[in-house]
């Protein structure tokens, strides 16, 4: 007892003097430990001393003895958590790094002991990973004892935890840290159906970590990223997520797609896969894969399936790498946030620019697409776009993207092919599709809204349109407006509408244009119109004019006002067009077809004047709505004619029961009808004689009317289109079939 209280004494009094002379009281306690060399109180608080002084190597000593001698006292093990707390840090604090320091003083035998043991001392399954971690890091030797155990560990308690998503903390540990020290160490044999289901997990983790959706507290990332395509390298703004078990910084993954790369070719090494087996790219890999499937058919045993899971894996990841890079080039909202929209997203759409065409021609060429099948100008072979069965199976179709608008199109073209073609690879065998199924069954493919995205541009670029609106109504069931894409009305978000404008033309190409015009004016209601119409130089009506296409190519659409809306009008003409000049009498459909080919005026001009040849054959013409939604100076000076001697004396009923042409009479009714038609062609840069005996026999109702509507020449055509939509919805989709 007196052994003890003495020992009490030193400390006591070595802790009264470590303020005011240190070496005094060292010196005490090296006297203390002199006479009491078993006592443990006497070797911790000479520790503490050194360690509060952060002397290195002396504390470092110290602990070494405590360690040794000591090993069942728990408050070593306290002291040694929080030097292994230290290892597992980046925390640059200068204590943070004193304790880095003195545990590297200390034996590497020690060293790996104490880690060890530091392991067995830890119940939670996280912080008992990422110590068992440091040993494998610190001391390589030991991977092939605890790699493997550690590895499935890992991915047990990611089972038992029943996490929603890959991007855990457990996979990130796995994939991230485990798995390159366990694929890199050439003395583990490992078989090669193990390596396999380890790539595919660090495959999963890396794809599902890069195509999260935006956190909330980055919503202004986009904004300010442009519209080019982004490198998988670069950072997102769905990077910044803090994963659960982990800290910001531990959460951030650099380079997935190369780190990923990284682990495919070293497992490629490992399973003895074949071609080069050094590092390549992904292009490159795909066609490695590509000369493979060559040779699959006459493949046996277990050659067959090494090829076939070499394909399978290779092709997958080329394929989702490309569908991402596609979908984030075209609706990049789902990854960097709401203000992406300012460049996207888009819409994969039929380029309708031929919808003026004349209807003879277009007719001939619908009946007599299949002997139009021919390369031409070095293109690759094209088909009709109602030929359904045959562009399923056929490729060339030409994807027209407006260059200015999105600066980095060549990439995203050329990453949806690459990925169109790892998709057909990747069913171009029983057992690659069979096994492919596998993977996707397992990562739950069907629930990733974007790659659904992918594979509906990819059934509607190869023309299979029931199949496509199949897609699109399960994409619609999944898609919700993200949070504050609104539009700047109130009205809804154009993103939330990109399913019902490619549903729309879906609808159109199978010859049900009554659902597309459904579809049309659910989107239009929800637009605002532009307050400005867009100018047309006369150098681009030249281009246009002679613009020579192909009737399947696809479009890449901008999904705003501007460009949706003009593609709804061009698209509900398309639907109109045809009905409107059969054999058959159709007064309703002629007139919206007139309403509709104001816009992007002249284009339409040869088909106007179809239009007035059919009125003419007819003798009469009825549509009421005219001088509602006509205000096109050409136009109404044809029409004009048309009432005239010269014009044929065409009887036209024009007038509606209750106008608001009555009840809203325009300015400048004094002025004479020829007059006011010359100021409007003028302004119009036309060149036609106005007069033509306009005011000859013209019944007075008719003449004001028509005066009245040369007034609204100059109102904004968007706004009186727009109107003509809203207003005539049901008359509209009623006429059609």
């Amino acid at each position: 007892m007196s052994a003890q209280k003495d020992c009490e004494f030193l400390v006591k009094r070595a802790r009264e003097l470590v303020s005011d002379d240190p070496c005094a009281a060292k010196a005490w306690l090296i006297t203390a430990r002199t006479l009491y060399p078993a006592d443990f109180n006497i070797q911790y608080e000479m520790y503490i001393i050194e360690r509060n002084a952060e002397r290195t190597a002396s504390a470092g000593r110290l602990l070494y003895d405590m360690f040794i001698n000591f090993p069942d006292q728990p408050i070593v093990w306290r002291e040694i958590s929080v030097i292994t707390a230290a290892l597992r840090s980046d925390s640059q604090e200068k204590h943070a790094q004193f304790l880095r320091g003195l545990f590297e003083t200390l034996p590497g035998r020690v060293q790996c002991e104490m880690l060890l043991k530091a392991t067995e001392q830890c119940f939670n399954t996280l912080e008992k990973a990422e110590m068992l971690l440091l040993l494998l890091k610190r001391f390589p030797e030991s991977v092939v004892q605890h790699g493997i155990n550690l590895g499935e560990k890992l991915l047990e308690a990611e089972a038992t935890e029943n996490v929603e998503t890959p991007v855990n903390c457990f996979r990130k540990l796995f994939v991230c840290d485990v798995l390159p020290l366990v694929v890199n160490n050439l003395d583990m044999r490992l078989p090669a159906s193990l390596m396999q289901k380890y790539m595919l997990k660090a495959a999963e983790f890396y794809i599902g970590y890069v195509t999260r959706g935006p956190s909330p507290d980055v919503q202004t990332q986009g904004s300010q990223e442009g519209g080019a395509l982004k490198s998988p390298t670069v950072s997102r703004g769905s990077q910044r997520h803090v994963i659960d078990g982990l800290s910001e910084k531990s959460s951030v993954v650099a380079e997935p797609w190369e780190r990923l790369l990284d682990i495919l070719a070293v497992v490629g090494a490992r399973c003895e896969w074949q071609g080069d087996k050094g590092q390549r790219s992904y292009t490159d890999m795909l066609q490695r894969v590509k000369e493979l499937c060559r040779y699959l058919p006459g493949l046996e045993g277990d050659t067959r399936s090494r090829c076939c899971s070499q394909v399978v894996i290779c092709a997958a990841l080329v394929l989702f790498r490309s569908a991402f890079l596609y979908v984030s080039a075209v609706q990049p909202a789902l990854f960097q946030g709401v203000n992406a929209l300012s460049s996207g997203p888009w819409i994969l759409v039929e380029d309708l620019s031929l919808v003026y065409n004349d209807v003879e021609m277009e007719r001939g060429a619908v009946k007599h697409a299949h002997k139009k099948r021919k390369l031409a100008d070095g293109r690759e072979k094209t088909m009709s776009s109602d030929d359904e069965e045959g562009l399923g199976k056929g490729r060339g179709r030409h994807i027209l993207v407006n260059k200015a608008e999105m600066p980095g199109w060549s990439e995203t073209l050329e990453s949806f092919r690459t990925a169109r073609e790892s998709w057909d690879l990747l069913h171009s065998h029983d057992g690659l599709e069979t096994e492919f199924k596998k993977i996707c069954a397992s990562w739950k493919t069907d629930s990733w809204l974007w790659f659904r995205i992918f594979l509906t541009d990819t059934i509607i670029y190869q023309a299979q349109y029931r199949k496509a609106l199949s897609s699109l109504h399960q994409m619609a069931a999944v898609q919700q407006p993200l949070p504050g894409q609104q539009s700047p009305s109130g009205q809804g978000s154009l993103e939330h509408h990109r399913a019902l404008i490619q549903q729309a033309f879906c609808h159109y190409a199978l010859g049900e244009y009554r659902m597309a015009c459904e579809k049309l004016l659910d989107v239009v209601g929800a637009l605002m119109p532009p307050s400005q119409e867009p100018t047309r130089t006369s150098e681009d009506q030249g281009k246009v004019k002679t613009r020579m296409r192909k009737g399947n190519d696809l479009r890449l659409l901008p999904c705003t006002t501007k460009a949706v809306l003009p593609f709804c009008l061009q698209l509900m003409l398309a639907c109109f067009k045809l009905r409107a000049f059969t054999d058959l009498r159709d007064d309703l459909s002629l007139g919206h077809v007139v309403v509709l080919l104001q816009h992007d005026w002249p284009q339409g001009e040869r088909l106007f004047l179809k239009t007035l040849e059919k009125i003419c054959h007819q003798g009469s013409f009825q549509y009421e709505n005219f001088f509602n939604y006509v205000t096109n100076i050409d136009m109404l000076e044809e029409f004009a004619y048309l009432r005239t001697i010269e014009g044929g004396r065409i009887q036209l009923e024009l007038l509606p029961n209750q106008g608001m042409l009555i009840k809203n009479p325009g300015p400048a009714l004094g002025a004479e009808l020829n007059t006011l038609l010359l100021q409007g062609v003028q302004t119009m840069d036309r060149h036609h004689t106005v007069t033509r005996g306009i005011t000859k026999g013209v019944k007075e109702d008719f003449r004001l009317a028509m005066e009245r509507q040369v007034s609204r020449c100059g109102e904004n055509l968007f706004s009186v289109l727009h109107r003509f939509c809203i207003n005539e919805k049901i008359i509209i989709i009623q006429s059609l079939p």
